[in-house]
Order: C-alpha cells, then structure tokens, then sequence
C-alpha cells in the first residue's frame, strides 16, 4: 500500500492546520515533520510544541524525522508531544541500536534514516528493530531539492533485504518527489513518500495530494 506522507516544511504556518486538513482530504494519510537543530543539517526547525499543536488540529500519524543530534534527549519530549513515529539518522547516533529501543519504549513506531552518501549496508544491524527505513534522495536541511538518481537503487537493495531476511520494515522516501519523479520511487520499491512542495508549494494542497497519489498507484499497478 502506497501512502503519502505530507511535509510541512513546504506549508504556510499561518494556515498550517487548515494545509493539513486538506492535504488528508486529498488522501496524505501521514504528516510529515521535520526536526532541524541547525547543526547537524544547516537548518533550524522547530520543536515539540509545534508538535503538540499539531496534535490537536489533525488525527493522521505525525512522523517527526528528527534531523538532530543528541536524538535521545529530545525523543520522550517529541513523544509527549504527541508523535506517533519517529526516526533518527545513522550519522548522528552513535549508538543507534539503543536509540531505536528508545523510541519503541515510548510506543512509537521506529524509524531509521539515511542520507544519499551513506549505504544501505551501514544499517545491516538495525534492519530487525526498524518499522521504517527513510532513504534521502536529497541532502537534509532544505525543502524543494532536485531529486538525487542514486537513491533508486538503495530503495531496491532494502526490498531485496526484506525479502531476503523475511523482515516487515516499510520503505519511505524523502526529497524531491513529484509528478515527475513518483513512478521511479514507486517502482524501486517505496512506499510511503513524503513529498513538501509537491503538496504545500503552490496551488490546492487536496488536489496536489490526489495528483501525487494517483500517478504513484498507477505506477504501482504498472509494476505489477
């Protein structure tokens, strides 16, 4: 199942719940949100009481992608927030292991993160606690990237290994998905795609989400 995960860092926060409310209606069945700290990604975002705000205008899941360091300071204040899933980045935890069993214990899906540099083997040991792999398919820190080619081929290599290790991680992309670029990503293997300015950029955030999510069905079905 294809679901679509809508960014934030693309909408208007002076209509930020109404954004969300009709990126649903168009079918985004996940909210996506991004957590910078302004040090490891060269950005600064924002924090857990965004998070509970957002709680209390929307039932979809709220993904917070924690683009930070120290992760495991944060995680339990994100999780009172209000978040129902939460990944951290291979390069920013050095004990990753212990983060993923951080995140579980606040009753959080578990999602490991990592950047177009970095290889899918790098998470070899990780891939049994996962619920989630997020791939980046643009370098973290801002929205309305180029979509990076490369990231193709590490959403194929985590289907074969799922398959492989008979694990039940979903696959998730994050950068650059369009129109333009849904079909690839569906058919390596993706399937839950964040997409920011394909949503919140310009136009109906509803009718942007209904376009995203019926190229990628069709696509799916092409596959098939």
């Amino acid at each position: 199942m294809i679901e679509l995960a809508a960014s934030i860092l693309s909408a208007d926060f002076s209509r930020l719940g109404e954004q969300v409310h009709a990126a649903g209606e168009g079918g985004g069945s996940v909210v996506h949100v991004d957590i910078m700290d302004g040090h490891f990604v060269p950005n600064l975002t924002i924090g857990p009481p965004v998070v509970k705000s957002l709680r209390k205008v929307t039932k979809l899941p709220l993904d917070c992608h924690l683009m930070i360091e120290n992760a495991d300071e944060f995680i339990p204040a994100f999780a009172d927030a209000g978040a129902d899933w939460i990944s951290v980045h291979q390069e920013a935890c050095p004990h990753l292991n212990r983060t993923l069993h951080l995140i579980k214990s606040h009753n959080c899906l578990a999602g490991v993160v990592i950047n177009p540099a970095t290889p899918v083997d790098t998470l070899s040991e990780v891939l049994d606690i996962v619920d989630y792999v997020l791939v980046m398919s643009v370098n973290p820190g801002f929205g309305g990237q180029k979509f990076i080619p490369a990231a193709l081929h590490k959403m194929r290599r985590l289907a074969e290994i799922r398959s492989q290790r008979r694990l039940a991680y979903r696959i998730e992309v994050d950068g650059g998905i369009s129109l333009d670029t849904v079909a690839d990503v569906v058919r390596a293997g993706a399937e839950i795609l964040v997409a920011g300015n394909a949503v919140f950029g310009s136009g109906d955030p509803r009718k942007n989400a209904e376009a995203l999510l019926k190229a990628a069905t069709e696509a799916l079905l092409l596959k098939v």
